[in-house]
């Protein structure tokens, strides 16, 4: 069983709180919105929840349920505001589902497309690169949503990982150097992907605008299980540009690349972890990394000054967890789904024991 935690910059000295957003199962995803005041969960349930969270009385109230899908929900993501109050969310159902608030609390399907196996993860783009959103499924694809100036929705689906892709997270808009050198602004940003699988595999995809497709730019091989999570980081223009990835072997590697029209990406790896790996989160400006591991504990790691990646804080009791086991999985049966899904059936619920959230906050350092 499985607390997501996301972590949030706010200035307070607490260092988390939980609360039962009340599903009716186990709750796999939160997401906090562009202003950290909204969150939203989602849970094997099949329901997303949006609750008001409010920092003063650390109070959390539900202002909308929302159901539409017809299988566990994944994961949730919301859209940038230029855009409107606008969510999105996936499930085991095959589904990728956008949602649009309109009035206040009442939500709406404005769009949906369907891949033929299980949508893992989602993401939505940088604002520069306009309203767009990637997802990763078990049907060993990637597709990228995006709405189009005369208000239609286009897909552009490509082949990315043998047996299934689990993750999908975006390249930031600001190149490498750009703190230092201005002139790097003047040129259109560069729409990239990292993506994680089945295969064991990272691999980085750049959108060729001439062409109209998605082309691999680099694979990075140094898991030696299934990647589980990868995360971009936000650039705040520094001389080198970050991603980290996350396995069921237990590791998080952290990858990084100064100059992004050249292929050398340096890799660092975290201390091994005591169970597998499976939800990262940078920080606002990308200094600190959340990572989230199988025995229900949350840790923040920063890069000193030698380099070296040091954990600054720890969040949750390490809980007994059978090597390799599902962390969302007490079933006393096996799934035979699950060696092509890498979730759960959504015809055999796992026991739910645990279904409250925790928020983690932290100083900006």
């Amino acid at each position: 069983v499985k607390d997501i935690s996301e972590m949030r910059e706010v200035t307070t000295a607490d260092a988390s709180r939980a609360f039962d957003p009340g599903h009716e199962d186990i709750v796999h995803d939160l997401a906090m919105d562009y202003y950290g005041r909204r969150l939203a969960t989602c849970s094997s349930d099949r329901a997303v929840k949006i609750f008001d969270v409010v920092d003063e009385t650390q109070q959390q109230n539900l202002l909308a349920e929302i159901k539409g899908h017809d299988g566990p929900v994944w994961q949730v993501a919301w859209a940038h505001p230029k855009f409107g109050s606008i969510l999105a969310s996936c499930s085991y159902d095959r589904r990728v589902i956008i949602w649009k608030e309109s009035p206040a609390n009442v939500w709406s399907k404005v769009y949906e497309y369907s891949h033929e196996s299980s949508v893992n993860g989602i993401a939505f783009a940088p604002q520069e690169f306009g309203l767009s959103l990637a997802c990763a499924s078990s049907d060993s694809t990637i597709s990228v949503i995006t709405l189009k100036d005369n208000n239609t929705w286009d897909v552009n689906k490509f082949q990315a990982h043998n047996i299934g892709c689990n993750a999908v997270s975006w390249g930031p808009p600001v190149p490498p150097g750009a703190f230092t050198n201005p002139q790097a602004l003047s040129t259109p940003p560069v729409k990239r992907l990292v993506s994680g699988g089945c295969d064991n595999m990272v691999k980085i995809w750049r959108f060729i605008e001439g062409e109209n497709r998605w082309m691999l730019e680099e694979t990075l091989d140094g898991h030696s299980d299934w990647v589980r999570d990868v995360a971009w980081a936000p650039s705040v223009g520094l001389p080198y540009t970050t991603i980290a990835s996350c396995s069921q072997d237990n590791t998080v590697l952290i990858w990084e690349q100064t100059d992004q029209m050249q292929p050398n990406w340096k890799k660092h790896s975290l201390p091994r972890f005591n169970a597998p790996v499976w939800r990262l989160s940078w920080s606002l400006i990308g200094n600190i990394l959340a990572v989230t591991c199988g025995d229900s504990t949350v840790t923040l790691w920063k890069e000193a000054l030698d380099g070296e990646w040091k954990k600054i804080s720890s969040v949750g009791e390490p809980a007994q967890a059978q090597p390799g086991a599902h962390p969302d999985d007490n079933r006393t049966n096996p799934d035979p789904n699950e060696a092509k899904t890498g979730r759960p059936s959504a015809g055999q619920k796992p026991e739910p024991k645990r279904h409250s959230v925790m928020l983690v906050s932290t100083w900006q350092v």
